[in-house]
């Protein structure tokens, strides 16, 4: 009985303990003096132009911020800005599938990639300021224009990650 009543003492303090514990596991480390980010419209420069990609890439950063942060996302003054461009939207072959000696090879995989260039400033802590370029690429079989909105969510959730970590998770 006494083992019993001891278990449940300590189990009752580990959870006393933890009870006021607040464990992130997104890796973000954000000053408290940060509470407000500009994410500015992400313009596509790149030579391939996808007509909804600057809107899409813009909104998954955003919500990127939004779903893992406590900040709010503002338009003008903020404590903190991103802005930047898509740099690069290209399609290359990454393997080649042999075929008979009267026709040319074919592409046995294609590989999409996207760049992002992203300049991020703090307004507070200057330290933190960076202008890098982000690269992600999904490979495929077939038709590009049958997937092309899935390779590019794919890509899309990569690159916005890599930049997340870049400016929140300083490790």
């Amino acid at each position: 009985m006494k083992r019993i009543f001891a278990a449940l003492v300590s189990v009752a303090v580990i959870v006393l303990l933890f009870s006021g514990c607040t464990v992130k596991l997104n890796g973000a480390s954000i000053p408290a003096e940060l509470k407000t980010i500009n994410v500015e419209y992400f313009e596509n420069n790149s030579p391939l132009v996808v007509n909804y990609l600057s809107q899409q890439f813009t909104e998954a950063l955003k919500d990127r911020i939004r779903t893992t942060t406590r900040l709010s996302i503002v338009q003008g003054e903020a404590d903190a800005r991103m802005s930047g461009s898509i740099t690069g939207y290209s399609i290359e072959p990454v393997s080649i599938q042999a075929t008979n000696t009267n026709v040319p090879p074919i592409a046995g995989a294609t590989r999409l990639t996207i760049t992002i260039n992203v300049t991020y400033t703090n307004i507070a802590n200057k330290t933190f300021n960076f202008t890098q370029s982000f690269s992600a690429y999904a490979d495929y079989t077939g038709n590009l224009s049958d997937q092309e909105q899935t390779l590019i969510n794919t890509i899309n959730k990569q690159l916005t990650e890599d930049i997340f970590n870049r400016a929140f998770a300083n490790w």
